[in-house]
């Protein structure tokens, strides 16, 4: 096994690699203690069995400069093949502020091609190398060094099948014209937007059971103040406060110090200090705000006698049209995009969009309109004309 560690191998490893067609890529990190991930280590391979074909990049050692992979990185002649790749990409892109492409992730690919919803890596290598991995370093303090032979050998595998595997489903999609899917759904892999965090929008994902403008209000201020502190201090969110926090202060609304130290939440060390008068400054800032800048929330749509029913059968053809098509429900539609055909909300709906709607969107309409119907034929489901 090769390892790398100065920048003069490194800048060789990616000549050679720029001379292939694919690279295939993957990271051990960490980021439990911290807000954005700490890189331990990067597997490269290129095409080929020698030993130097597949190598480890160690990303700790002193004095490495990651210059000539973000070169090979934006080589529009060398596809970057990831598995899963969103983690990676964030990690890239926060280090260069570019995202690798072209891209090809192999998780997306073989939903596509018929391995079902967010298959692993090690069915993959089952599946498509007939050869099983060891798994007894997933585990690893990858920031620990030295390595073990058995920890560097996990890792390398996680590079070395990917060349076989990419090779099966660029080719299977190739042969069954489902190039073009791919590139629909790696559009949101490749958006720098999907790996930037605007504390003002952190609110989104905190889940709430109210919908009061004025509760959303102090969600919001707090979400945003929570993203804030971890992302300057490099901490992971839950260190600050967690998101059951938000929402019992978000109840409360604590105006001064004592008011804190009723929180049943709260820890201790937030209750006091710089973070304390944080929390209070937003809580009154959210309270002080107009009725006009409080957050809009979308109205929840009354579903009108049938829509239930209807949703149930845009179900059953989905299920009809994933085994038809041999790709995973999920990535052809989700719950909420048939609650939303049948409600009628169809804008900017996914499923009504490119493959999607060529799948399944046009005829899912079809079928509200009442202009075909669905029949049972044993155990299969067909599309009858009306």
């Amino acid at each position: 096994m090769i390892t790398i560690t100065t920048t003069s191998a490194l800048q060789d490893f990616c000549t050679r690699a720029a001379a292939h067609d694919f690279v295939t890529v993957d990271t051990e990190f960490l980021r439990e203690r911290t807000y954005y991930a700490q890189l331990c280590l990067i597997q490269l391979a290129v095409p080929g069995e020698a030993e130097e074909d597949a190598v480890l990049v160690d990303t700790m050692a002193e004095g490495l400069d990651l210059a000539p992979l973000h070169a090979l990185f934006a080589d529009p002649s060398v596809v970057k093949v990831f598995h899963a790749a969103r983690q990676d990409l964030e990690i890239f892109y926060h280090l260069s502020g570019a995202i690798p492409a072209p891209l090809f992730d192999t998780q997306v690919a073989a939903m596509v091609c018929g391995f079902g919803e967010q298959v692993g890596y090690e069915t993959l290598v089952r599946k498509i190398c007939n050869a099983g991995l060891d798994k007894s370093s997933r585990f690893t303090d990858w920031s620990r060094r030295p390595l073990s032979d058995k920890q560097q050998a996990y890792a390398l595998a996680d590079v070395t099948h990917l060349r076989d595997i990419y090779l099966h489903l660029s080719r299977q999609l190739h042969e069954s014209g489902r190039a073009g899917w791919l590139e629909e759904e790696l559009a949101i892999l490749t958006s720098p937007d999907t790996y930037v965090t605007l504390p003002q929008d952190a609110w989104k994902r905190v889940k709430t059971r109210s919908n009061s403008p004025r509760f959303l209000a102090v969600v919001r201020a707090l979400a945003e103040l929570r993203e804030h502190l971890a992302q300057t201090r490099n901490v992971p969110r839950s260190r600050i406060f967690k998101d059951d926090v938000i929402l019992e202060l978000a109840a409360t609304r604590p105006t001064q110090a004592e008011d804190l130290a009723k929180s049943r939440l709260l820890q201790r060390e937030a209750r006091k200090g710089d973070v304390a008068e944080a929390i209070l400054a937003a809580v009154n800032a959210a309270m002080a705000l107009p009725k006009d800048a409080l957050p809009q929330v979308e109205e929840i749509r009354e579903r009108r006698q049938g829509q239930e029913s209807l949703a149930d059968l845009l179900r059953v053809m989905l299920k009809a049209k994933a085994e038809e098509t041999g790709v995973a429900q999920k990535l052809i539609a989700t719950s909420s995009d048939l609650d939303d055909i049948a409600a009628g909300a169809d804008e900017g709906c996914p499923v009504l969009r490119g493959w999607r709607r060529d799948v399944f969107g046009e005829d899912a309409i079809r079928l509200r309109e009442g202009r075909i119907a669905l029949s049972a034929n044993g155990e299969k489901i067909r599309i009858v004309e009306l």
